[in-house]
């Protein structure tokens, strides 16, 4: 911090800090709730047995003399049985089937019963399993939730500043043009570069557009602000807050070109391109199980789903587990999809690859080409994954491009990673829509037949302003 400006302890931000340490809170108790059921318990098996003597039993000769002086072997061929059902399913091993019917007169009937509690006491324990598995999911996502609450109070705690000179050389700026500011808030984000609220109103009948307020900002503190896309043209007469940023160092422009399994018109694949916040954009592929429709649904609901979560600040892999743990709750069947995403920082050049269960990328620059794989399974199978993430320096002029598995798997096994190199350094188009278009033209060509699976291409160029 310069002279003059001071760090700011927002009350709301301790609010939030106390928010996610009860929801954090409120996860454990999820957790600590009634665990996944491994076995039958005492309860339920003398359950099985209450049932078997009721219904079979009480109408046999001799159920005196087997639940009286006989009980411990009746309860001893009863828990035999289970064994082999458990092992075996409906139907027993020879040995147990034969010590059954010497000692039991209504044999049939008692496996008959045995197995129909068994069944019963089984489907109870998937039900209450599943609960389980549901409630641990949503013990996750508070958990996941409390923690990106608590860094965003944090990261919120740390860029809050005053500075009293700066507010007064913007107040005087634009009360020379006829606005006037009724308070300015101040931010720094962790690379050093500023974000101002200015919240002002026209006077009298003057007129100002929002690019003016955003160079009367600039020009006060002698930095290059730009105004949000989404500012209105005009200041009114009504007050309004404009947020003005720092302008970016860099600019990203994608190219994609895809093809559906088949030449089908419906791909599996599906991407996105997106304004983040703090300076940043971000790119996402998906690529969902199988192909067709039901794929295609699949990986819009993960690209959906991340664009509204990045977009409203959720930290990348807090989404992504997120989605996850969505994904597997509450559901029978299993149901993937590859998130393969790029976040790049337009003020440093950096860019954060992040991958769960996707294919490879690869990063072109003057150096050379270098490829980067993952080793993660997709969302959709577990409630929590190891999500893998690598970040690179990006200069001037380099290309990143992300592929779906369609495209690695027409190529032969062994070779993808090497000839997906070879043909992307053995080009020097730079218009990342040409790029992503020779890039898939020349798998086709290798492969000269029909596509067997979805296949995309996304390529991302990143130049200096």
């Amino acid at each position: 911090m310069n002279d003059g400006q001071t760090l700011h302890n927002s009350p709301y931000v301790e609010q939030i800090e106390r928010f996610a340490g009860s929801v954090k809170q409120l996860s454990q108790i999820f957790l600590g709730l009634e665990e996944k059921k491994q076995a039958f318990s005492d309860e339920e098996i003398e359950m099985m047995f209450r049932r078997l003597k009721e219904k079979v039993c009480s109408k046999c000769e001799k159920c005196e003399w087997c639940w009286g002086e006989n009980f411990i072997h009746t309860y001893q061929m009863g828990y035999e049985v289970l064994s082999a059902v458990d092992h075996y399913g409906n139907d027993l091993n020879t040995e147990t089937k034969r010590k059954l019917m010497q000692r039991c007169i209504m044999a049939p009937r008692f496996l008959r019963e045995m197995l129909e509690g068994f069944h019963d006491a089984r489907q109870n324990m998937i039900w209450i399993n599943r609960i389980a598995r549901s409630r641990e999911g949503c013990a996750i996502q508070l958990d996941t939730f409390a923690d990106m609450l608590q860094s965003s109070a944090r990261e919120l705690e740390e860029s809050i500043f005053t500075d009293e000179r700066m507010e007064r050389r913007i107040s005087g700026q634009l009360k020379k043009r006829g606005v006037k500011v009724l308070y300015t808030q101040f931010f720094m984000n962790r690379e050093g570069k500023y974000e101002v609220h200015v919240t002002a109103r026209a006077m009298q009948k003057k007129r100002m557009t929002v690019r003016e307020l955003v160079r009367c900002v600039s020009a006060a503190t002698g930095r290059r602000f730009v105004a949000e896309n989404d500012s209105a043209q005009m200041i009114g007469q009504n007050y309004m807050t404009v947020i003005c940023r720092e302008g970016p160092v860099y600019y990203t422009i994608p190219g994609v070109a895809r093809i559906g399994k088949g030449c089908n018109s419906i791909s599996g694949d599906n991407f996105a391109m997106m304004e983040l916040p703090g300076g940043k954009k971000g790119v996402v592929l998906s690529d969902g199980m199988g192909s067709g429709e039901t794929a295609c649904r699949e990986s819009t609901l993960v690209v959906e789903l991340l664009e509204e979560l990045l977009e409203a600040g959720f930290p990348e892999k807090t989404a992504i587990q997120m989605i996850n743990t969505t994904l597997v709750m509450g559901r029978e069947e299993i149901h993937y999809s590859t998130v393969d995403m790029t976040i790049f920082d337009l003020y440093s050049g950096e860019c954060e690859i992040i991958k769960a269960g996707a294919s490879s990328t690869f990063i072109r620059s003057k150096a050379g080409v270098e490829h980067l794989n993952s080793t993660s399974l997709p969302i959709g199978v577990i409630n929590s994954i190891e999500i893998d993430s690598v970040r690179r320096q990006l200069e001037d002029g380099d290309f990143i491009i992300m592929v779906t598995d369609g495209v690695m798997d027409a190529l032969p096994v062994g070779e993808q990673d090497l000839l997906l190199e070879t043909i992307i350094k053995g080009t020097a188009i730079s218009n990342p829509k040409e790029l992503a278009h020779h890039i898939l033209q020349q798998v086709l060509s290798w492969t000269g037949r029909e596509p067997e699976d979805d296949m995309t291409v996304l390529a991302v160029g990143i130049w200096k302003a």
